[in-house]
């Protein structure tokens, strides 16, 4: 009886410790909403991340651990390939990798950590298609899916405000709202064309901080150019109310914000964790100073 009572306890402080690493979520908003173009950003680290990671899409740091959403493309046009979930250590190691989707869905999403639960979708690989959306407790990597949604949901985050759902489609185009059970659907359409949400996060007061890129061509049929940017959007009136570029690219000429981005609180302003590269991925660290 005492062995269960610890196992019990140690069970409990677990999940306390889980709900404690969260970032405080007004202090990234406001950190982002104090930054320009012209915010200086340093470069303080890059962590290799030792295994194939396909094409990454949504990250979350929980404490020192990372949970990292990926797209492996078998045959896209064939409608198949493997959503992943993978679980890796501060030196960039997997920890556990998390098959997730049904048939064509594979598509994995940006994700959201409510301080329980992660929360990913896993989509067809096309725009105007079908989704599933899942929660998975991060301890036990256990996923459980919650519901389904006929389109393609890019990114989706837990307003833990209200207990809503909240999804954006392909391109980000258009705002979804739902209950943690699908119910109550709602859609709006996104009228900022700033840039395309890759990654998305609930920052409290009813907004979500999303990442993501912007390609322009000068004609067609010639290289983009990428630019990457923040922006925090009001939930309940669907519109982004600040808005950022992000200045910083790889060698290769890909945007910082690509694909995952984390941001969390730091001494004199934020921390960014970016995941731009496909297949050999390294995360790069950036301090910003917002005072």
């Amino acid at each position: 009886m005492l062995s269960r009572i610890i196992v019990l306890t140690l069970g409990v402080v677990g999940l306390l410790g889980a709900q404690n690493v969260r970032p405080p979520q007004s202090a990234v908003a406001e950190g982002v909403g104090a930054l320009t173009r012209d915010s200086a950003w340093r470069l303080v680290q890059t962590i290799p991340i030792r295994f194939r990671t396909f094409h990454p899409q949504g990250m979350v740091k929980i404490g020192t651990t990372w949970f990292v959403s990926s797209v492996e493309v078998h045959d896209r046009a064939a409608g198949q390939g493997i959503g992943h979930l993978f679980k890796v250590d501060s030196a960039g190691n997997l920890l556990h990798d998390l098959a997730l989707g049904d048939g064509p869905m594979y598509h994995a999403s940006g994700i959201d950590f409510d301080g329980a639960s992660i929360w990913i979708a896993l989509a067809e690989y096309r725009p105007n298609s079908r989704s599933i959306i899942y929660r998975v407790d991060p301890g036990t990597m256990k996923a459980t899916e919650m519901f389904r949604v006929a389109d393609h949901i890019g990114a989706i985050v837990h307003n833990t405000d209200d207990g809503t759902l909240h999804g954006v489609s392909w391109g980000s185009r258009r705002f979804y709202r739902w209950s943690k059970t699908g119910g109550e659907g709602t859609s709006t359409m996104n009228h900022s064309h700033h840039i395309d949400y890759q990654d998305c996060k609930y920052v409290g007061k009813r907004r979500m901080l999303c990442s993501g890129v912007t390609e322009v061509r000068q004609s067609p049929g010639a290289p983009p150019f990428r630019l990457g940017g923040l922006e925090i959007v009001d939930l309940q009136q669907g519109h982004a109310v600040a808005q950022v570029p992000v200045l910083l690219w790889t060698s290769g000429g890909l945007a910082m914000t690509q694909n995952p981005v984390w941001l969390e609180p730091s001494a004199g302003g934020l921390r960014a964790y970016f995941v731009p590269e496909d297949d050999r991925s390294t995360i790069y660290v950036y301090e910003v100073g917002t005072q």
